[in-house]
């Protein structure tokens, strides 16, 4: 085993993770897994000539493991995502990465808060600012870290913290230009920030701050984020609902649509369309034909997707 392997993961871990961004986590989840269990594992089990060598196998091994818990996540296989990053973790920690620890437990919060279990994301997401994890990473990391951590007090209730966690994640992104990141944070950007923040300020009841925010993820958002623009059109639509602007919505949610329908394979964004038609269902008729081509839109959508 060389380090020729080790690239070869990297390399892996690139490929699976843009087919996620662009796609979902349905699309290439199965060849993913298929890697694992064969090709990965048995590098893993090799044996190596360096320590170095060795702690570099284990942290390319956990983030291909954990990138396949996040497609779980993503899809909406919750218990073998949880499964994952357990096992990603238990990687990262023989190798001793502590960034990538942080990063793995990140996710287990995100899933976590997206699930509404606010003492479990909490937990998770302190976690991943304990020890070495927060400390050691890179601005950008430590900037997505710490929004996680916003969500989850958010979640919890927790506003004061909440808000200060949201400053705190916005001042190491500002730092993050120019300076190293891992491969796995080159997707938290502006966009990415201002999603996460209008999430918190949405659960924090903040709805107006929530709008502008979603609304600042949606222009600088890059097209190969595709999934992600569409879940950040859904959460966006959704808070224009709830104050009152019915003809802001749907056409929100028909830009969505229109990303959806590029050929989206996610879990997420399949409960993002059925929460449009419930949130929409009590305005159709102030919606008038718009909001019913809209709701005709997404019922059809609901069979690609889901």
């Amino acid at each position: 085993m060389t380090t020729a392997h080790v690239e070869a993961l990297r390399d892996a871990m690139a490929y699976f993770s843009r087919q996620d961004q662009r796609l979902g986590g349905r699309t290439g989840r199965s060849a993913l897994t298929s890697f694992l269990t064969t090709d990965v594992a048995a590098l893993v089990s090799a044996r190596v000539s360096t320590e170095q060598l060795r702690t570099d196998l284990l942290s390319a091994a956990a983030e291909l493991v954990y990138l396949a818990g996040w497609m779980a996540f993503d899809s909406g296989d919750h218990a073998i995502a949880q499964r994952h990053f357990d096992m990603a973790l238990r990687l990262a920690a023989e190798a001793g990465n502590g960034p990538l620890a942080g990063h793995i437990l990140r996710a287990a919060a995100h899933q976590a808060v997206d699930l509404h279990h606010p003492a479990r994301a909490l937990e998770l997401a302190e976690g991943s600012l304990a020890q070495r994890r927060y400390a050691q990473a890179a601005p950008r990391e430590r900037a997505l870290l710490g929004v996680v951590h916003a969500r989850a007090l958010a979640l919890a209730g927790q506003t004061k913290e909440a808000r200060a966690a949201l400053h705190r994640s916005e001042n190491d992104l500002a730092q993050a230009d120019g300076a190293e990141a891992p491969a796995r944070v080159g997707f938290f950007s502006e966009a990415a920030l201002a999603h996460e923040t209008a999430a918190a300020l949405r659960d924090m009841g903040d709805l107006r701050a929530a709008e502008a925010e979603f609304r600042h993820s949606v222009r600088t958002r890059a097209l190969p984020y595709a999934r992600t623009h569409a879940v950040t059109l859904g959460y966006l639509g959704a808070v224009q609902v709830r104050r009152g602007y019915v003809d802001a919505a749907c056409a929100t949610w028909n830009q969505a649509l229109d990303v959806i329908a590029s050929g989206i394979q996610s879990g997420r964004v399949y409960d993002i369309v059925v929460q449009m038609r419930r949130s929409h269902s009590p305005v159709l008729t102030r919606g008038g034909q718009t909001a019913s081509e809209v709701d005709s839109r997404a019922r059809e959508l609901l069979s690609a997707v889901g």
